[in-house]
């Protein structure tokens, strides 16, 4: 009998334990928030949110460092910053080993041609007769947190991308997303792939209608303030600023003669025009999809590109690129009023973040400072490791393919004149460590086997892929950058990104702990009180959120 009544009060016990805990995820559903928004500013530098402090307005960035966590010690953990990888990891929660981007472009072994990771016939342009939706995020082999978001509401939830640039709005989007919307060079107009949608929002086309590109096209881009007043910039007109095309250099710029002559409405993606017209197609989408207004939390990627080329053409430290930020704090300002006026902030969390970082230009390196830094040039590498093959192993193509930090090895070749694999590449690595600039060159079977997983070189075994990577992968000296003769390429090597969070769920905090961008989509599913999947990479920020009660 004694048994008996201990086996009941155990289960006593247990039950009311589970009841308890049935009933703190219920509230936490209950209680999390309706919209999600993660707002991605390509190539944003953390230091700008001190740098240009002062003339930020109270509701834009500022409202993060002074209502939110400010996540001083956040990484990018990749030996090469480029938006197309750091979205997909950003969004996903993985490095390239898993989620597969290792670059917009990679070779192919077995169909021996070169993969886009965004193009895709199979589907077709949706918002225009143009082929520039022809894309789609098939080649991403992990979920997004969007995807979780569809997944684990039984579709309920909305989720929605929008961005200038295909790559990051794809990429956001994920594998489920009810629509993903990016500018089309061609026509000027929002649109999206067949991949996501079958038909265009009626909110979307009326906002196309009124031609907000040609609109910007008419205008020109002047400072928002005096030009003594940037005293946190180089002035205008610096001599080591390439300037938009390699032609247009200073203040003020006429879009309208600049469209002219390069024919198509890339430029916007160029000014700050372009981060106006995603602010207020964001704000329509909210608005025309009706998003947090239900019982299911919806989510919504807004990704700001127009820092990315002030970047390439004029320098971190430009007129061009400060006036770029002041006016995309304007913006942030703009859409979170609009999603307070509409939802109300109480309902929404709001992440800021970057899916890369910027660094300084050789030249600003060299000139200012005397460091030892240089470019690296892979052309002429790969040129001289092709002659050093040829007199070494005999004639032949021994090269199939190379970018900026891989290369790809003729394997066949290789196997019919029966030569050691290893040594094979072994040598070559050899060979590429003994250029200027070259931190390390490493052959890839020993990513293969794991070696390097748990040792000093995790950051570049994170962006090996065993199907996609090449065969050698090299990293450059802190501060040296690659250099072509006529392509030209997005390169950094700082690992450092602006995370900022804000709202209810989240402590008015300065978080110095060490942070990677793969902890953003654990945290927020914490949040939600949603399931985090096994893939993820990175951990829950528990020391940014608000105690429950």
């Amino acid at each position: 009998m004694q048994y008996f009544r201990i086996s009941f009060l155990m289960i006593f016990i247990m039950s009311i334990s589970l009841l308890s805990e049935a009933q703190h995820q219920s509230e936490r559903i209950i209680n999390r928030p309706a919209l999600v928004v993660i707002i991605n500013v390509e190539q944003m530098r953390p230091d700008y949110l001190t740098r240009y402090s002062s003339k930020f307005q109270t509701d834009g960035f500022n409202r993060f460092i002074k209502n939110g966590t400010e996540c001083v010690n956040a990484k990018m953990d990749l030996p090469s910053q480029k938006s197309i990888t750091g979205v997909a990891t950003l969004f996903t929660g993985t490095y390239p080993d898993r989620h597969g981007i290792i670059d917009r472009v990679w070779y192919d072994r077995l169909k021996d041609e070169n993969i886009d990771a965004l193009e895709d016939t199979s589907f077709m342009t949706v918002g225009s007769d143009s082929e520039e939706g022809r894309k789609s995020s098939a080649k991403l082999l992990n979920n997004t947190i969007g995807d979780e978001f569809k997944i684990q509401t039984y579709g309920k939830s909305k989720v929605y991308t929008v961005g200038l640039n295909d790559y990051s709005t794809v990429l956001s989007a994920g594998h489920i997303a009810d629509g993903a919307f990016w500018l089309d060079e061609k026509t000027g107009k929002m649109i999206s792939s067949s991949y996501f949608t079958d038909s265009f929002p009626s909110w979307a086309f009326n906002f196309n209608e009124k031609k907000y590109a040609q609109f910007y096209i008419e205008s020109k881009w002047e400072p928002l303030f005096e030009k003594k007043q940037y005293v946190e910039s180089f002035k205008d007109k610096n001599p080591g600023e390439e300037g938009l095309y390699g032609k247009w250099k200073t203040f003020p710029y006429s879009l309208k003669n600049i469209y002219n002559e390069v024919g198509d409405y890339r430029i916007l993606k160029a000014v700050p025009f372009g981060n106006d017209m995603v602010t207020d197609f964001s704000l329509s989408l909210i608005s025309g999809e009706h998003l947090g207004i239900d019982e299911y939390p919806d989510l919504l990627s807004v990704n700001y590109s127009s820092m990315d080329f002030a970047n390439s053409s004029f320098g971190p430290n430009s007129l061009e690129m400060e006036d770029t930020y002041l006016r995309l704090d304007k913006n942030i300002q703009e859409l979170l009023n609009g999603i307070d006026k509409s939802i109300g902030l109480n309902k929404v969390l709001v992440i800021l973040t970057s899916d890369c970082s910027s660094s300084y230009s050789v030249e600003y390196m060299k000139e200012n400072f005397n460091l030892p830094v240089g470019y690296v040039y892979p052309e002429k590498m790969v040129a001289l490791l092709k002659s050093y093959l040829n007199i070494t192993y005999g004639q032949g193509d021994w090269i199939d393919y190379y970018t900026d930090q891989q290369i790809y090895l003729n394997r066949s070749l290789v196997s019919k004149k029966k030569i050691d694999w290893r040594s094979f590449q072994t040598s070559v690595a050899s060979f590429i460590n003994q250029f200027s600039g070259i931190r390390m060159a490493l052959p890839t079977f020993d990513f293969e086997n794991g070696d390097y997983v748990k040792s000093q070189l995790t950051t570049l075994s994170r962006s090996y892929n065993f199907r996609r990577s090449g065969d050698i992968l090299f990293q450059l000296e802190y501060g040296w950058q690659p250099k072509y003769k006529f392509k030209k390429i997005q390169y950094s090597d700082n690992q450092h990104i602006p995370m900022l969070w804000l709202g209810s769920w989240v402590r008015k905090y300065r978080d110095r702990e060490k942070t990677d961008a793969t902890d953003v989509v654990p945290t927020i599913l914490e949040i939600m009180g949603m399931e985090i999947p096994s893939y993820c990479e990175g951990r829950v920020l528990t020391e940014i959120l608000k105690d429950e009660k």
